[in-house]
């Protein structure tokens, strides 16, 4: 297999993990790794974070150094879009005509951001928050005492709040639904960071509908359905991101909201794998099809869809886990909440910084939010992985040491 080509079309965590997962499943053919960015394959959590705040420099978030890949006879071919793929001969084609053969293919092409077809949506200064260079041009319009207006109260507009506030500017969040987080986290969760951010300085509305962005050439300011208007800055909007799902779908591969992948990472070509945010796989912990955004799915599918390639077949079943930094607050996500009808927590959610919410539906354990509580969240990730439950009554007492809540 010396002559064999393994191609990777996009350079994200994904791609960083299935190249070398490939070296390291004894993959001795060529190794391309196709993105569209300049930069290597790169960390992207810090973006909204310590990148955003200047606390880190560009190189400081590879996830390895160009030259390792140059030590591992991978070829990183960047810079470059891929426009189509050709199943039929075995190549992909980049935008410049260019094409590039395979003998197998890996998609890691992640998402891409959901625009909001807004009035004045193309004004300066009207940015979104997904590639370094998308930081590097919000870095143009920071300065103590500026404003802020952010579009969306997840958790990419929450981070991006809150480092927006360490450096002195105005922070308005504008969410849609009735409260911040809504799409994810219980109600009681959604009340704590909305306190948090609003003793930190935010100005958080929600049910908070944006009718158009106004300027002269550059942003002005945003105007509510209400009538309210709001000065800005700068404009970040934060909606959420879709499946980059493009390249497969015009190849003819199955795509259902994501590439639809098997338990080993093949897509319906099994020439062809895919991994990371693009995918869409079936989860036996929770017994249906999931598509998650997250560097341990990313990179926890890479690894095997790399060993799927080299002939070393492994059902993928890894516990989704998240977590998100804002101040001073870390909070941890061990699986998912959604189909919960219970929140049981553990610790003072309304007026302190350290908590747990447990989510069940019926007697099962489902998922934990964990903020500053790395105990409850090590504990409830054991427990998911291996099919354990809890006892709710224990988990609530905070004086109770956590290891006797679950059952063996």
């Amino acid at each position: 297999m010396s002559n064999a080509h393994a191609v990777i079309v996009g350079a994200s965590h994904a791609a960083a993990q299935l190249s070398v997962g490939l070296r390291q499943s004894g993959w001795e053919g060529g190794i391309s790794v196709v993105g569209s960015e300049a930069i290597p394959p790169y960390h992207r959590p810090p973006l909204s974070k310590d990148y955003l705040g200047g606390d880190k420099h560009a190189d400081e978030l590879l996830i390895r150094p160009a030259a390792f890949y140059q030590q591992q006879d991978i070829n990183l071919v960047l810079g470059t879009r891929v426009t189509a793929l050709d199943r039929a001969n075995k190549e992909i084609e980049l935008h410049d005509g260019a094409r590039i053969p395979y003998t197998k293919l890996a998609l890691t092409t992640g998402a891409a951001v959901r625009k909001l077809p807004l009035t004045g949506s193309d004004l300066d200064g009207v940015l979104y928050l997904r590639e370094l260079s998308d930081v590097d041009r919000i870095r143009g319009y920071l300065g103590a005492g500026k404003s802020a207006v952010i579009i969306g109260g997840g958790y990419i507009g929450l981070e991006t709040a809150a480092s927006l506030r360490k450096q002195g500017m105005n922070v308005t969040v504008l969410e849609a639904q009735p409260r911040v987080l809504q799409r994810v986290t219980a109600p009681e969760v959604s009340a704590f960071y909305s306190r948090v951010h609003r003793e930190e300085g935010v100005n958080i509305m929600t049910e908070a509908q944006v009718q158009a962005i106004s300027g002269e050439g550059r942003v002005q300011g945003v105007t509510l359905s209400d009538g309210t208007h709001i000065d800005a800055d700068l404009v970040i909007i934060g909606v959420g991101v879709i499946p980059a799902t493009e390249l497969a779908e015009t190849a003819g591969l199955e795509v259902d909201n994501g590439i639809v992948v098997d338990e080993y990472a093949r897509t319906s070509d099994h020439d062809i794998v895919a991994a990371g945010d693009c995918t869409n796989h079936y989860s036996a912990i929770y017994d249906r099809r999931l598509r998650l955004e997250s560097v341990q799915n990313a990179t926890d599918q890479a690894k095997l869809a790399a060993g799927t390639l080299c002939g070393k077949l492994e059902a993928y079943n890894a516990l989704p886990w998240f977590w998100s930094d804002q101040y001073d607050l870390k909070l941890q996500i061990a699986g998912l909440s959604q189909g919960f009808d219970r929140v049981v927590m553990r610790g003072d959610s309304e007026s302190g910084r350290s908590f747990a919410a447990f989510y069940f539906s019926g007697e099962r354990l489902l998922a934990v939010d964990a903020v500053n509580r790395p105990k409850e969240f090590m504990s409830v990730r054991r427990a998911l992985t291996q099919g354990q439950s809890a006892d709710p009554e224990v988990l609530a007492d905070d004086s109770a040491d956590i290891k006797q809540a679950f059952s063996t």
